[in-house]
């Protein structure tokens, strides 16, 4: 179903080529899971399968891609649609009609399917992925991950023979993340190829049983048995920033479990002044009020995380506080810069350096210089200074719009998934660039769904349930309140599950298990 041969991928204006000689044959009703790190190719891998690349994309692209007996590289991407179904890594990349029925039927009508038919195949659909309560929604207004539902029902819906999955549950919460992955795996069906590009493995339960890995130089390094892959070859793809399931990573780490990790004691953050203030907040979305009734104090020194199910509020809450979304009640405090959940929604220049130095020249601060430099090397874009931007990989993007607003140098810093795309080694470097943020004397308050981040860098912890807060307290509480957690709809990933048993607090074990797995200094 889907045959690459020696396939090689150059950008306009990069050095060296994204992918090198990479060799893939996919069966009919086998299903391939791709890892690597960040900026590693795994994208553009299904580009080229869906014929964007270099079609829609420009690139030199060298080898051979066949996807259904078609050359993936010249047929036009319309034909080859029939055939191939898509889900990207952004779904604002891909929902472009006004209601979540209009957007699910797109495909069956393309395909003159009888319209008495088109209807039920919607909403058994939407119902497959968890997103049946979505049908009478507007696109505009759904959130990130609800986004990610239908645009993953888009794809599905026309039962294509090639399915190409880039990080279904990048957006969801952990609950829908269980769900969709439940959904992905019964959609393999008879006959049907499927791709993935996953990084929560352990929210996918059970993995495919085969894993493509590839190399930081874009050549495939390992390609075989997921599960002998994953451990017998641990240490390096740890190394390498590739996610593993908690088994994999405990190899990697050389334990059998988190207790025998030597777990040294973690600094306390100790909140300083007040820098943000939000009381009775409220927010109303056309006929829906989303948030309702949130009190918030953001102090300097801490880390505050939202977490929550998608449509939650989450999102929502950032822009009130950031004054970018009509708001009752009040918000009060100093200066506020604000990262989106989508990078390229606030990229204002044409070059990576000139990006970050943006905000600094507008705002006439001094040494604009040093801070677009430490920014280079915070967030690990050092080498990337003369890249465009909109040109860069989605992990980038998120690392270069983290660094763009981190020096500023705002009282507080906002914060929308801000580990959204990275792999394992440049989110742990967003993690110490947040955390770093707060220990230099600001307020940072971050939204996501990856509670592992969560644990990692956040002292305190509001959890929102559809729009309004269950609980605000320290991390370790919260995340050990086992009923507070049912309540929210958000089971534990496996390694925060996992700490509990350890008797230390949560960021002290994930500090350690990070060491043990990524000996190298990490720096964003």
């Amino acid at each position: 179903m889907i045959e690459v041969r020696g396939l090689g991928v150059t950008f306009p204006g990069t050095p060296a080529p994204v992918l090198r000689s990479v060799d893939l044959d996919v069966r009919p009703g086998e299903q391939v899971l791709v890892l690597a790190g960040s900026g590693a190719g795994k994208s553009t891998l299904l580009r080229v399968l869906a014929g964007i690349v270099p079609q829609v994309v420009d690139a030199e692209v060298t080898g051979v891609a066949r996807v259904a007996g078609l050359d993936a590289t010249t047929t036009p991407t319309a034909d080859l649609a029939a055939h191939v179904g898509t889900l990207t890594q952004d779904p604002t990349d891909q929902l472009c009609l006004p209601t979540v029925l209009d957007e699910v039927a797109f495909a069956l009508e393309n395909r003159g399917v009888d319209p008495g038919l088109i209807g039920p195949a919607v909403h058994r659909t939407l119902a497959s992925v968890g997103a049946a309560h979505l049908a009478g929604r507007r696109t505009a207004e759904l959130s990130g991950g609800e986004g990610q539902r239908v645009a993953l029902a888009a794809a599905l819906v026309a039962d294509p023979q090639v399915l190409l999955l880039d990080e279904p549950t990048a957006l969801l919460d952990p609950a829908a993340a269980r769900g969709v992955a439940r959904a992905v795996r019964g959609a393999v069906g008879d006959g049907r190829a499927t791709v993935m590009v996953e990084h929560r493995l352990d929210e996918l339960g059970h993995l495919p049983a085969r894993v493509l890995v590839l190399g930081p130089d874009g050549r495939v390094r390992a390609d075989g048995p997921t599960e002998r892959v994953l451990h017998d070859d641990a240490r390096s793809l740890a190394g390498m920033g590739t996610w593993l399931p908690l088994s994999a990573e405990l190899t990697a780490a050389g334990v059998g479990s988190l207790e025998r990790l030597t777990v040294d004691p973690v600094p306390t953050s100790v909140p300083g002044v007040r820098v943000l203030s939000a009381r009775g907040l409220s927010v109303r979305r056309g006929q829906r009020t989303v948030l309702d009734g949130v009190d918030l104090d953001v102090h300097a020194g801490r880390v505050t995380a939202v977490v929550g199910l998608n449509g939650s509020g989450k999102s929502s809450l950032l822009l009130a506080l950031a004054g970018l979304l009509p708001a009752g009640g009040t918000v009060t405090g100093g200066s506020v810069g604000l990262v989106f959940q989508h990078p390229e929604h606030q990229f204002l220049a044409r070059s990576v350096h000139d990006e970050l130095a943006w905000g600094p020249h507008r705002a006439r601060l001094p040494d604009v210089d040093e801070r677009v430099s430490a920014g280079l090397d915070d967030y690990r874009l050092r080498g990337l200074e003369d890249r465009d931007p909109f040109r860069l990989s989605g992990g980038q993007q998120r690392r270069l719009s983290l660094g763009a607003m981190a020096v500023c140098g705002h009282d507080v810093l906002l914060a929308d998934e801000p580990t959204f795309g990275q792999d394992r080694r440049t989110s742990a470097a967003c993690a110490d660039a947040l955390r770093r943020l707060a220990d230099e004397g600001r307020g940072v308050v971050l939204v996501t769904h990856d509670l592992r981040l969560v644990g990692e860098v956040a002292d305190d912890v509001l959890l929102l349930r559809a729009g309004h807060p269950l609980a605000l307290g320290p991390v370790d509480d919260v995340l050990a309140d086992d009923a507070l957690l049912s309540r929210a709809g958000l089971p534990l990933p496996a390694v925060l599950a996992a700490s509990r048993t350890t008797g230390h607090p949560v960021r002290a074990v994930l500090r350690a298990l990070r060491t043990a797995t990524l000996p190298a200094p990490v720096r964003a």
